[in-house]
Formats: C-alpha cells, sequence, structure tokens
C-alpha cells in the first residue's frame, strides 16, 4: 500500500450533495441494527446499537453533516457496480477507473458479542486511488462526539454521553473540521479494512476483530442460513433474497421483526406521510408466519409467534397494534426539527403516534398466526390458549366499535370493513381451536357471535353500486385491504361478491396496473392527499387474480413487481409510476413477505392463500372461463 497522499477526498462534491434515490440504497445488518448503504459508497443510515435507537449516521435524512462514512474512488468518474454475495447479506462494490478496480466489501458481522461494521477494501487490478471520509454523528445527527486518537492502534474512539464507537484501520487519516478523511491507493492484492465498533461509552473499549475471519463467519453464517430454505421454483433467488431480507429485519435477541430499519422516507416526495417504522406490528402477524413456515424456517416462525403471544400478554382492552423490538409499549412520537428530511421531505418523525390507535384487525391477526402455528404442530408456550379466549371476551363487544382501521388513518374512526372481517376471523379461529385441536372454550356462543359479524359485513360492507365491498360501512370508497378477505376464509375465492370486488379494484384503485392502498382523502386520514402505489397491495392483487384461476394475469402482474425491486433485490413501501422511484420507508418487510407468498401462491402445491382459509379456492369451472380470458 502507498503511504496516503496529502490531498484530500471531498471532491465528489456534487455526488455528496446529490439526493439519491431510495434504491440506491443496499442493506447490510447483523440481526439486531442495520445500515444503509448507497451506491456512492456512502453509509448514510446506521442506529445503533438496535434498529430503533438513535441514528449515528442520518446523512439520508439530512446532509453529510449528519453523519455519514463514504468510501468510494477518487476518480468522480469512475463506474461502480455492486451486488451481494451469493445467499449472504455481504456488499460488494466494485469501482473501476483507467487505472484499475478496487471491490469495497461491507458486512456486519452476526452475534459476535459486539456490534461491527466492517469495510474492506480489496485490490483487484492496477492501481486506484480511494478517499474515504467519516463523520460520526449520535443522536439523528445532533450529537458531535468528542474524538480522541488511540495510543496503542491507528484509530481513534468517538463518545457522546451514553455512546461510545470506534474505528480502526491500517490507513493513516486525518482530522479536519469535525471529519475525518484519507486519501490512499491500493494496489492489486491489497487489503485494507476499516472496522466500525459499537460500544456503550461507560465500558472498556472493545477489542479489535479480525477482519478477515469476520467475513469468512459472516459469509457462513448467511450461506447455512439460506441453505434451510425450502423452496423450489423459478423465482427461488428473489424469495431466498427476501427471506434473508426478513431475517435481516428480525431483532435476534427477541424475534420481533420491524417493518423496516428506516424512518421517515416519504411515501410522497416533499409530503408530510413521513412515519417511523422501526417498530413491529401485529398486522403483519400472519403473513409473516406463513412466508418463514413455507420458506422453510420454522424456528423464525416459531421465534416471531413466541414474541407475538409475550407482546400482546396483558389486558386485552389494552392490545396495541405495534410495539418495540422487545415488546415495549410507549413509542412517543416526536419530531426533529434539525433534520431537513430526505429530499426535502418533513417532519423527520421518532416513534409512531399510531401505537394509540384502536385497530379491531389486530385481534384477529393475532387469533389467526397463532391458529397457524397451531395447525403445523409449533409448540404452543405457557398461557397461549388463555391469552386467545381473553381476547375473545374481550372482542365479544368490541367488535361494534369504530376504528382507524388497517391502515392507520388519523381522520375520524369509521367502521372500516376489513376491520370488521378479521374479527370473523378471531371468532372463526377461536371456534376451529375448540372443533380442531379440543381445546375449552364458549364455542357455541363464539359460533353466534362469528355469525352476526358476518351477516353485518354482508350487509353493510358491501355496496351493489359498486358492486364491490368498499372500505366502511355504508360508503362506495374502495380499499385494497379488501382483496385479503377471501383469503381469510371468509367467502369462497369464485364468490359473485369477491369476483366483482376484485375486478372493481382492479379497475379504479390501480396507477399503471399498481394498486393504491385507497384513495387518500383528508375526510379519511386527515392528511394531504397524494402518495404511491403500494407494493404489497399489488403483490394482493396478483394472490387474488392467482386464486380466480386467473394465473396468466397473476404471473404477469407479479413478475412486473418483481423487476421493480431495485439491482440488489431489495423493495421499498411504495412506488411512483409516474416517476419510476421507490418511496417509503425501505427496504420494507410488508412487501418482501407479499413476494414471498405470491411466489408461493403460484406454486401450485404451496398457496399461502389456500393455508390461511382453509383450502377455499376456486372451482374449476371458474379457473377455465377465467383461463379462456387471458
Amino acid at each position: 500500500m502507498n503511504a496516503p497522499s496529502q490531498s484530500h477526498p471531498v471532491q465528489q462534491e456534487a455526488a455528496q450533495n446529490t439526493t439519491p434515490d431510495i434504491a440506491d440504497y443496499a442493506l447490510v445488518g447483523d440481526c439486531e441494527t442495520a445500515a444503509l448503504v448507497g451506491r456512492n459508497g456512502s453509509v448514510d443510515w446506521l442506529c445503533w446499537p438496535r434498529f430503533d435507537s438513535g441514528a449515528c449516521f442520518a446523512a439520508m435524512l439530512g446532509t453529510r453533516d449528519h453523519g455519514r462514512w463514504l468510501v468510494t474512488a477518487a476518480d468522480p468518474a469512475a463506474r461502480a457496480t455492486r451486488a451481494y454475495r451469493e445467499d449472504t447479506l455481504i456488499l460488494e462494490t466494485t469501482w473501476e477507473t483507467p487505472t484499475g478496480a478496487v471491490t469495497v466489501i461491507d458486512f456486519m458481522p452476526v452475534g459476535d458479542g459486539e456490534s461491527n461494521l466492517v469495510r474492506l477494501v480489496k485490490g483487484m487490478r492496477g492501481t486506484v486511488a480511494m478517499d474515504m471520509e467519516f463523520l460520526l454523528r449520535f443522536d439523528y445527527g445532533a450529537s458531535v462526539p468528542w474524538i480522541v486518537r488511540l495510543p496503542d492502534a491507528n484509530g481513534i474512539c468517538a463518545i457522546a454521553g451514553p455512546d461510545m464507537a470506534v474505528l480502526l484501520s491500517p490507513v493513516a487519516f486525518e482530522g479536519r473540521d469535525f471529519a475525518h478523511a484519507a486519501r490512499f491507493d491500493v494496489r492489486e492484492g491489497d487489503s485494507l479494512p476499516f472496522v466500525l465498533t459499537y460500544s456503550p461509552s461507560h465500558l472498556e473499549r472493545p477489542a479489535a476483530i479480525d477482519p478477515l475471519a469476520a467475513l469468512a463467519e459472516t459469509e457462513d453464517f448467511w450461506r447455512q442460513w439460506c441453505g434451510r430454505c425450502t423452496v423450489e421454483s423459478e423465482w427461488a433467488a428473489q424469495v431466498r433474497r427476501s427471506l434473508l431480507t426478513l431475517k435481516a429485519l428480525t431483532y435476534a435477541p427477541t424475534g420481533g421483526i420491524v417493518a423496516s430499519p428506516t424512518t421517515s422516507l416519504p411515501e410522497q416526495i416533499g409530503g408530510v406521510r413521513n412515519w417511523d417504522y422501526r417498530f413491529c406490528w401485529l398486522r403483519d402477524a400472519t403473513l409473516t408466519l406463513l412466508a418463514l413456515m413455507n420458506g422453510g424456517y420454522r424456528d423464525e416462525a416459531a421465534s416471531w409467534r413466541n414474541w407475538l403471544v409475550r407482546a400482546v400478554a396483558g389486558s386485552p382492552a389494552q392490545m396495541q397494534i405495534m410495539y418495540g423490538l422487545s415488546g415495549e409499549r410507549r413509542l412517543r412520537e416526536d419530531t426533529l426539527d434539525w433534520l431537513p428530511g430526505f429530499a426535502g421531505s418533513a417532519p423527520v418523525r421518532v416513534g409512531n403516534a399510531a401505537f394509540q390507535q384502536l385497530q379491531l384487525d389486530v385481534y384477529g391477526e393475532v387469533m389467526d398466526a397463532l391458529h397457524q402455528a397451531r395447525k403445523v404442530g409449533i409448540a404452543s408456550v405457557d398461557a397461549e390458549w388463555d391469552v386467545q379466549r381473553a381476547l375473545l371476551d374481550h372482542l365479544e363487544s368490541a367488535w361494534r366499535e369504530p376504528d382507524e382501521g388497517l391502515w392507520e388513518v388519523r381522520g375520524p374512526r369509521r367502521h372500516f370493513t376489513y376491520s370488521k372481517v378479521l374479527c370473523w376471523v378471531a371468532f372463526d379461529r377461536g371456534v376451529k381451536a375448540v372443533e380442531d385441536f379440543g381445546l375449552d372454550g364458549p364455542v357455541e356462543r363464539w359460533r353466534r357471535v362469528r355469525d352476526a359479524i358476518h351477516a353485518d359485513v354482508c350487509r353493510r360492507g358491501y355496496s351493489e353500486a359498486v358492486r364491490s365491498f368498499v372500505q366502511s360501512y355504508d360508503s362506495t370508497d374502495l380499499d385494497a385491504s379488501l382483496l385479503l378477505i377471501a383469503g381469510t376464509g371468509f367467502l369462497p375465492w369464485d364468490d359473485p361478491r369477491i369476483l366483482s370486488t376484485v375486478e372493481a379494484i382492479g379497475r379504479h384503485l390501480t396507477v399503471d396496473g399498481l394498486v393504491l392502498r385507497y384513495r387518500t382523502d383528508p375526510r379519511v386520514d386527515a392528511l394531504p392527499p397524494g402518495e404511491g402505489v403500494f407494493l404489497a397491495c399489488s403483490f394482493w392483487l396478483a394472490d387474488a387474480l392467482c386464486m380466480q384461476g386467473r394465473r396468466a394475469e397473476a404471473q404477469a402482474l407479479f413478475e412486473r413487481l418483481l423487476a421493480l425491486a431495485n439491482d440488489v433485490g431489495l423493495m421499498s413501501e411504495e412506488y411512483d409510476p409516474a416517476a419510476r422511484r421507490h418511496l417509503g420507508n425501505f427496504p420494507q418487510a410488508y412487501s418482501h413477505v407479499a413476494l414471498i407468498n405470491t411466489a408461493m401462491n403460484l406454486v401450485q402445491h404451496a398457496r399461502p392463500a389456500a393455508q390461511r382459509s382453509n383450502g377455499k379456492a376456486s372451482h374449476g369451472h371458474v379457473r377455465r372461463e377465467r383461463d379462456s380470458r387471458t
């Protein structure tokens, strides 16, 4: 390696000050937190030590001064390509210049006792000049740490309040303007590591790790994990990448799965629909469980089920729609005024006030998730059935109340149709627990409630005027959640009301063939209108088409959705078909769960939509009729 030159980085100011697309990021993580790495080689987001901790790199929601870590080619014309090592969460970005090629390998070792972010710079051919710039800012960019050089190693230690981070590298770097930078040459055969380690500041400085050994162990961990996948189909690679993403979003100490590692990535550029998704949602429970079980990950499914039971334990009237990684209940929402937001999309929020909302659908989700786990023989945990019985006791009267619905609208409470359907699911699964598993409960009373809810939904939740189930009772508005009704077993897939609902949503709730959650309206959600299409909802439409026998249409939509993933196979929450850019928090667990389940629905022998509805698919004559139209 050549000695560092006297010039310093930051020749690429144009690249640094240009807001990248959300799709420009890739994820690396250690199953306790995660970092987002841009195409330009900059780590612009990392919360330490947990997904929901304060970010020490927050440039994604602001500027470089809010914290980032850049490792890139000094030549601004360098060509960059990137990919994950197959079946791993190890990111490799190769920079090519007229003088040579260099690969930057980014990864976070899993389960080694400390949390480390490793950036390994390898010379592939020739000689390439590289730039490194390091700005650590704790508390979402608000706190400039006190930094000292280490007396016994080539590196620095940064401390602010409870947080400490240590950066070690054989590359010499200089401090300037509250940042550290280096320019260094990399020759073929060189292997130059940068290792950043987090520790609570009251502890001793963490011991240095062997980066090459950590790389081998990390690769072995992910390869072995992916080797357990049982999916065999033409989309197996995409399914494995989505399952791997779900694993990366799992908080290993508890089994909770965060909806996303990010906060406040906008659902509309410049808009205010910017939410913190670094928590665990109950609405994801059943579909996530099925994705894991069908993918071959029974242990992970059991851990998620166990987290679910612990989180909801307590008074049924106090059950929340979301919880923290360990089941925390207070998720107070605040705004960070010093961050301008992604592409100027303010406010930036931490915490999520929706935890205080009433969403009746979560009772059905919990009951169904536990029912699906019981069906495949995942052993029950202590008090599980007692908790379920208590939930149903509360829901016997609560199901008649209005709520905020699946989408957490911040407008007036309504009688959302999907919420009522999931109340039906709750009692249906309670009845089945008695009938199929011999558990004890007032089954006749539950049957009466189940039947009353069914009649109520069919009477008030379906509109003859629009020939569709509707968003809320006695309205005419459509909602993508209605695509899930048949999948719960509420009605068969070939029921005329389900057929016409799918047709209505496909015709009136899509933009360029992709599905909106609903038509945003301040009267419903108390927010300015406008957002992208919701990717999970588009997968749900593919599921409905598939289950109704329209397989060719379903597969075409599914493959179009696959093409929307970024270059390393990650999907955000939403998508803007006009601007062709990802929107919302990234990567989004809900989108990847939906991808997995749709892929499985398209495989004839494994259909989550049939599993959940107890095998109620369309009759053969409907499938033949539908196929003849494609």
